[in-house]
């Protein structure tokens, strides 16, 4: 039944573009504006614009940023390329309302308005939600959209969905560009983009990277190769074929950071130790990605769009990890695993979208339906050490705290565990946005979810099993006084089945449960004063409910609630000829309301800061030189549920000076920590904390052809 509930997904998408490769109307014009994603334009000149009117991500429909009723921030390449930014983590350390999760030292993990995830993140808005590092040299855009919103996402996303904009094959003509920095770590990275028309009907696109990474922390090393070509094709004058595929190899020391020492903080003076084995803390992941999308233009205001998607995801990481100081004996004890992981996914799904209406009434209305199945076999082997225990003596498991840390003797014990799932959901969605008169725009839809999970536990030999159908509805309500203002509203639901994000293991209590539930209530204003620039601000709720609650006698309810409420102001675009500009300011009030299996009721929200600022700016002083300068603030935050241990606040002043050469050659320095602060951005728990980078500077070269 499992077997032929998947195959029917697919077969549906496969049906939807056969439809749309039929149908074509050679008397009607493209769409104004493209959706998920805009079109790339391929030029050897850079633009630096910070800009982005596309509002696609969020509606599915082509919609300028300014109708969507949700907070959106974003990152252009031209501001990825001015920041020297290669990973996705580095990026969204820019980003107000996103803090960083260390992700254990071998994934990106988030924490979203209050919500951790480490599987909310989309390519071109379809799921990508392996845990591994995400680089960006065949990325176009990052979007974060904020909010639940699971009609367009699906489950998940109760704090917001991570969106990336992947660069396309484009018909214009050949382009071919390189670039290749250093920094003063060692760490270096290569980039090749090249666009190649292989006829007036088809495009090429090819982007590559070769990177090495290196940092402060003692023997932290690693590499990436990554290549991703495209493939644009025009089957008819209103049909568009793009095939992509991406091929990611990530090899890197597993770092799980420093302990912390008590309710004091962070263990201070061993901010380059390596609290690890260098031959044994290893992670790597292989990442394939294929996407094959079609593009329809019925006429008469009908398009369509349908994709399939396969991901093949492989993954090891092993580490040896700091669990616990001694103060007395000034000691730290030690803990261990290796963590493998091999998953498949297959997506398909397709969008129509009607736009019609007449001077007073205009609509566009969006159906869709998306199928997927997910297959994952992950196994973790743990580590014992072995030393013989002495009384009064070390535990076998403690060593002296030191700037080089002396490992115990250890031994391996494999298959600790070992699990089995698989996930096939299928999604209708519908969405109408209603446009009365000039000023009234009105957005709501709902979508509805099936998700059908099994997992074995190989090991235990118990098996889980659990079918939800879910109803997620989106309403917003948008007023524009002038084409350049919009005041909106907005409330949202998602859904997170009890298994968690990734779905590994399904145990008896949480089969009994229905999903965890995020609302969201958003009141905001998004004003273009000029041309390209985007001001927004918005005052908003995030409630989280239904999360289990076990009390002293053992029983499990849903009973266990939180709650964040916030503030958000941002700036974004092209402010004058010379000053580009990406400036934004978050307050979070995030706690639990009643007790859960977090903790108990008051406790405030892990690794969720009250105030957080990212602001980054480029000046260009002449055609040939520039200058750029950022800054980033995060107050206090507790490392975990537990709040014990405070992350002390900071601030971060990044620097960069920028100078063209001539039209094809240009030079750039970045600094990164520019006044040489100590601080701890990210955390895993109360002792995997992540110190950050000192002083440290990258020269680059780019050359376009």
């Amino acid at each position: 039944m499992r077997d032929r509930f998947s195959r029917a997904g697919l077969l549906a998408g496969a049906a939807f573009l056969a439809t749309a490769t039929a149908a074509q109307a050679d008397d009607m014009a493209q769409p104004e504006r493209d959706y998920l994603p805009s079109d790339i334009v391929v030029t050897g000149e850079r633009d630096t614009g910070y800009a982005n009117e596309d509002g696609s991500s969020a509606t599915k429909t082509p919609t300028p940023l300014i109708d969507v009723p949700q907070g959106v921030s974003f990152i252009t390449e031209d501001q990825l390329e001015d920041q020297s930014i290669r990973q996705l983590n580095e990026a969204l350390r820019y980003v107000p309302g996103i803090s960083m999760e260390t992700g254990e030292g071998h994934r990106d993990e988030v924490f979203i308005r209050g919500q951790e995830s480490t599987a909310d993140f989309y390519i071109d808005g379809l799921r990508d939600d392996a845990q591994y590092y995400r680089s960006l040299y065949n990325i176009e855009r990052v979007e974060v959209l904020k909010g639940a919103n699971a009609l367009i996402f699906g489950r998940g996303a109760g704090g917001g969905a991570i969106n990336r904009v992947a660069k396309r094959a484009d018909l214009a003509g050949q382009a071919v560009s390189a670039s290749a920095s250093v920094d003063s770590f060692g760490a270096f990275a290569l980039l090749a983009d090249v666009n190649q028309p292989l006829s007036s009907d088809v495009a090429l696109r090819v982007n590559g990277t070769y990177e090495e990474f290196d940092s402060h922390r003692d023997f932290y090393e690693g590499r990436l190769f990554g290549i991703s070509p495209t493939l644009t094709a025009l089957l008819g004058p209103q049909t568009t074929l793009i095939a992509s595929y991406t091929y990611d190899d990530d090899k890197r020391v597993t770092d799980r950071g420093v302990p912390s020492v008590g309710n004091s903080g962070p263990l201070r003076g061993y901010d380059e130790t390596f609290f690890g084995d260098p031959g044994f803390n290893e992670a790597e992941s292989q990442a394939h990605i294929a996407r094959l999308r079609l593009e329809h233009d019925f006429g008469g205001g009908l398009t369509a769009n349908g994709t399939v998607q396969y991901a093949n995801y492989d993954k090891v990481y092993a580490n040896i990890l700091p669990t616990g100081v001694d103060e007395v004996d000034n000691t730290v004890f030690l803990g261990g695993y290796r963590d493998y992981t091999a998953r498949e996914n297959w997506i398909g799904q397709g969008n129509l979208v009607w736009q019609a209406g007449s001077d007073t009434i205009e609509s566009t209305l969006l159906v869709g339906f998306e199928a997927s199945r997910q297959d994952t076999v992950n196994g973790r082997d743990t580590v014992t050490f072995t030393r013989a225990p002495v009384v009064g003596g070390l535990d076998p498991n403690e060593t002296p705290l030191a700037e080089t840390i002396f490992i115990p003797p250890y031994v391996l014990n494999t298959g600790a565990r070992l699990r089995d799932s698989q996930l096939e959901t299928l999604s209708f969605y519908a969405q109408e946005q209603l446009q009365i008169g000039d000023h009234i725009e009105l957005v709501g839809g709902l979508r509805w979810d099936r998700f059908d999970l099994q997992t074995l536990d190989v090991k235990g030999g118990v098996s889980g099993s659990r079918v939800d159908e879910k109803v997620s509805p989106r309403l917003g309500v948008i007023v524009k006084p002038t084409p350049d203002v919009s005041v909106y509203a907005s409330y949202a639901e998602s859904f997170l089945p009890q298994a968690g994000d990734q779905f590994l293991l399904l145990s008896p209590t949480a089969a009994q449960f229905e999903p965890e539930k995020f609302t969201s209530y958003e009141l905001g204003v998004k004003w273009a004063p000029l041309a390209k620039v985007l001001v927004t601000a918005a005052v908003f709720r995030l409630e989280r409910s239904k999360t289990p609650y076990t009390d002293p006698l053992g029983n499990t309810t849903l009973t266990g609630e939180s709650r964040v409420d916030g503030f958000e102001i941002g700036a974004v675009g092209e402010v004058t000829d010379f000053w580009k500009a990406n400036i934004g300011y978050t307050y979070l009030d995030g706690e639990l309301r009643s007790a859960s299996d977090f903790g108990p009721a008051g406790l405030r929200l892990q690794q969720t800061p009250k105030h957080q600022i990212a602001a980054w700016n480029r000046f260009d002083v002449t055609e040939a030189l520039g200058f750029g300068i950022g800054v980033i603030h995060q107050s206090d935050q507790y490392a975990s549920f537990s709040n014990d241990v405070v992350l002390p606040g900071y601030w971060r002043v990044d620097a960069a000076a920028y100078y063209t050469v001539s039209e094809r050659f240009s030079v750039q320095l970045n600094i990164e920590n520019l006044f040489d602060e100590s601080y701890y951005p990210s955390a895993h728990g109360d002792n995997n904390i992540q110190p950050a980078e000192p002083f440290s500077a990258r020269i680059g070269v780019r050359l376009a052809l």
